[in-house]
């Protein structure tokens, strides 16, 4: 009975020594202000910094007596009420894991501050090593960590810059390759009953992929290729994929091997090499609509010459569209050649996504059909390094026009794009809203209103020059040239 009163004293001498410890450090608190940390900020390549910290012993305790405070009040240690354990006893059961949390909230709000102090314009997150850092015993805490961050450069004159501009005029000729395009879009795709593969044809294959690096073989059956001068087969972009394909025939095996653009947007290919054999098993050819009664009335039209009236507005509207994408393309074309600075491949591979969803954003913003969204995607995926630099490029520096000429985007703005953008669609704004909320696209499509406005605000300034239309080119046909090589091709493999 004794030793129990013993222990009781000294339990509740300790827990008063506790709370005396606490009221004293409280005080300390108080009384001196939190030591800063010592920064060191490094360049360490192109759009990259070195970032050296160094945290003050002082302040590793005051976050150390913090945390051991805050476990105090809800450890529960048998022997002891709750909230009454006296540090020691906390140490040694919870040591590990407390040290832990104390390094992983230090490196954090430190990694944070100085990035918010010294205004880094960073891309992702701090590459910090955590698991090679430890919290020292004694002295300070050293450590450092690489960042990516948005490029520095100077912006050219942004006012006079010279724009070429063609004058609106819709032919006959085009209302009638509109018409055709029509009819191919509601073609149906047809068995080619004999002959060989011609351009814009689509064949069912089995392919069979050898991705350098790996040893097992991917194999696809029933793949659909459409043979086009970029394509894909597979997930994997082909250049002149029609020289490959066009006049071979059913029951033949055509090989190739890619090297994968190092920007590519699947990273399992990105930058290697792939072997590609491809067995045709079925050549189909796209059998036009025919121009009758059913087709006119898919369209709401009565006859051919209501038609032809609906396609004149709507080229005329295509064309006001795109004489004002022409133009664009110009500026961008004179900011990226009077701007001038590099980004290392990394960022432009981790950013390609990010590139493919502001794309395609803008084409939507555009206007254009579902068919040419998708068209235009397949080549922008497709596309070179030196293609997703050039689009990477171009947010960065129309992000900074955009903060220079104090251009912001208000939530009405949006809303009315996205009503537009519904009613063409035959949507509800509501749900269309709710759909890019929900797959991430609302935050690229802020940017693409912003970054318009912007054009519209250099537009008002440049030296607008108008020109005539060229004259329509005839359609590419290069079926004889691409067989004679596929057969060459065909020769080399034999």
């Amino acid at each position: 009975m004794a030793d129990e009163k013993q222990s009781e004293a000294i339990k509740e001498e300790e827990t008063a020594e506790l709370e005396k410890e606490g009221k004293t450090e409280e005080s300390k608190e108080e009384e001196s202000p939190e030591p800063k940390d010592i920064v060191t900020i490094e360049d360490a390549g192109p759009c990259k910094k070195k970032v050296t910290i160094e945290i003050a012993q002082e302040k590793i305790i005051k976050a150390t007596d913090k945390q051991y405070k805050e476990l105090g009040k809800e450890a529960l240690i048998p022997g002891f009420r709750k909230g009454r354990a006296p540090r020691r006893l906390l140490e040694k059961r919870f040591g590990k894991e407390t040290t832990e949390q104390i390094k992983l909230t230090l490196l954090d709000d430190a990694s944070k501050a100085a990035i918010e102090d010294n205004k880094l314009q960073i891309i992702g997150e701090p590459d910090i090593d955590i698991e090679n850092i430890k919290l020292p015993a004694e002295g300070p805490l050293k450590f450092d960590f690489k960042i990516e961050v948005r490029p520095e450069f100077d912006l050219p004159k942004l006012e006079g810059i010279p724009v070429t501009r063609t004058k609106l005029e819709v032919t006959d000729e085009q209302i009638d390759r509109e018409i055709e395009q029509m009819q191919r879009w509601s073609g149906v795709w047809t068995p080619r009953e004999e002959g060989p593969v011609e351009l814009d044809d689509q064949i069912i294959a089995d392919v069979v992929l050898k991705i350098e690096g790996t040893e097992e073989e991917q194999k696809m059956d029933n793949v659909d290729i459409y043979v086009r001068q970029n394509g894909f087969v597979g997930a994997i972009p082909v250049e002149k994929l029609d020289e490959l394909l066009v006049g071979a025939k059913a029951g033949e095996t055509r090989q190739t091997s890619v090297d994968v653009p190092k920007t590519f947007f699947r990273e399992e290919y990105r930058g290697k090499k792939v072997d590609i054999k491809i067995n045709i098993k079925d050549i189909k050819w796209l059998k036009p609509a025919e121009l009758d009664e059913n087709f006119l009335k898919r369209y709401g039209v009565e006859d051919e010459e209501e038609l032809r009236e609906k396609m004149h507005d709507i080229l005329h509207n295509r064309l006001e569209a795109q004489s004002r994408t022409d133009m664009t393309e110009q500026i961008y074309e004179y900011l990226l050649d009077k701007t001038h600075f590099d980004l290392p491949l990394n960022v432009v591979a981790e950013q390609t996504n990010s590139v493919l969803q502001r794309q395609y954003t803008n084409l939507l913003l555009r206007g254009l059909s579902r068919e040419q969204i998708d068209q235009q995607m397949e080549q922008l995926k497709a596309g070179s390094e030196q293609q997703a630099d050039k689009q990477l490029k171009t947010f960065f520096i129309m992000d900074k026009i955009a903060d220079k000429l104090e251009i912001e985007v208000s939530e009405e703005e949006i809303n009315g794009h996205i009503a537009q953008l519904a009613m063409e669609r035959g949507q509800r704004p509501e749900r269309m809203r709710e759909d890019m909320e929900r797959n991430g696209s609302l935050a690229q499509f802020k940017l693409e209103v912003r970054q318009n406005k912007c054009i519209a605000k250099l537009l008002e300034t440049a030296e607008i020059t108008e020109k005539k239309p060229e004259k329509a080119k005839k359609a590419r046909k290069p079926t004889k040239k691409a067989a004679k090589k596929s057969a060459e091709h065909k020769d080399k493999q034999s």
